[in-house]
């Protein structure tokens, strides 16, 4: 009876203890199996980060940075001038342009004046023309008469009839008319041939007036390159954003194309998750994500799928992987997905480009 007494309490640590066991296994279990069941549906990765649109300003022409209108890390409205470059050899250059126009254009104007004074002449030189025609006719008349005349006075004169006093007045008639039909026919041919050549004058300035008009064209073109450079001596800002990477300072002496700052607009941002390829199972754009930011610990943010790129990002890179040799490991590539944010989830724009953050998917939002 006592031995009996004495072993009770071994007993009954023995049975709290296999209890103990048995529960802390069974909280395993069901803390693994609920665990899974999370990270089925919610999709994580540490491996993203912010990105966005950085729009580059550069300068179109060399010159010297006259003004400078912005400091560093400035918000612009898209349109706002940026800065200035001294337009001095600029403007110099489209006055002469312009100055060549307007020569080009006198030189015209006076072609065109040559012209209307060619043309009527040419009306005066046609009406002399029908004047000498019709004048031409009247002596062919009157020749053919004298020639009648003569005729008749020399019928008479061989009969006796006329005498010899009338007979040659006949024939000097008959020789003046003559020799106005010749005056008259002349001075046809020479009219036309007067005609004939100012026509002629007139579409030689016609050609002299189209080539003018290249050439006034050629410098109106010209004049146009010159006032788009001087127009690049001004830089707006292309967007509305926050300057960024300013490394110009008023005073330096810029070159086309040199890039002079940045303007990034933090409304037009989104996040890069680089998930394995064995997590995107069930991931589809529309689906909610909730984002943790490093620099802001214990803030959530919210966004959704967008997209999911069409390669994984060693197939974009300088030297993509080749796998036709026999070296062959396979690794578990990670596929880009773009989340963009939710507007109202950050208002304040204080989330930058280039911040880790930690994106989890709900696949079954």
């Amino acid at each position: 009876m006592e031995e009996t007494t004495a072993t009770r309490p071994g007993s009954n640590r023995r049975i709290i203890a296999f209890t103990v066991c048995c529960a802390l296994v069974f909280a395993g279990v069901v803390s693994v199996y609920l665990y899974r069941g999370y990270m089925k549906t919610h999709i994580k990765t540490e491996d993203a980060f912010i990105t966005g649109r950085i729009h580059v300003v550069a300068a179109k022409i060399p010159g010297t940075v006259q003004r400078l209108l912005v400091r560093d890390n400035q918000f612009v409205q898209a349109g706002d001038l940026l800065l200035e470059i001294d337009e001095s050899d600029y403007a110099l250059t489209v006055s002469q342009a312009r100055a060549a126009v307007e020569a080009e254009q006198a030189k015209i104007a006076e072609i065109m004046t040559r012209q209307d004074v060619a043309r009527k002449h040419l009306v005066e030189l046609q009406f002399n023309m029908e004047s000498t025609r019709a004048d031409l006719k009247l002596q062919e008349a009157q020749f053919r008469q004298a020639s009648k005349d003569l005729q008749r006075a020399q019928n008479l004169f061989a009969r006796n009839v006329l005498p010899e006093e009338q007979y040659e007045k006949a024939g000097t008639t008959h020789d003046i008319a003559a020799a106005r039909l010749d005056a008259a026919a002349k001075q046809v041919k020479r009219s036309e041939g007067v005609v004939e050549t100012q026509k002629a004058v007139i579409l030689q300035s016609e050609s002299a007036l189209q080539a003018q008009k290249s050439v006034l064209m050629e410098k109106q073109e010209f004049l146009k390159a010159q006032e788009l450079k001087a127009s690049y001596t001004k830089l707006y800002a292309p967007v509305s954003g926050y300057v960024s990477k300013r490394s110009v300072e008023a005073g330096n002496q810029i070159q086309a194309g040199q890039s002079l700052m940045a303007v990034v607009p933090l409304d037009d941002i989104w996040i890069t998750a680089n998930y394995k390829e064995t997590q995107l199972e069930r991931v589809k754009p529309g689906q909610t994500v909730r984002i943790l930011v490093d620099t802001f610990p214990g803030k959530v943010f919210t966004g959704r799928v967008e997209s999911i790129m069409a390669g994984t990002g060693s197939v974009f890179s300088l030297f993509p992987p080749e796998n036709a040799t026999g070296n062959y490991v396979k690794v578990v590539q990670r596929i880009p997905v773009k989340i963009v944010l939710d507007k109202e989830t950050d208002p304040e724009h204080t989330l930058r480009i280039g911040m880790s953050v930690v994106p989890t998917i709900l696949v079954e939002s």
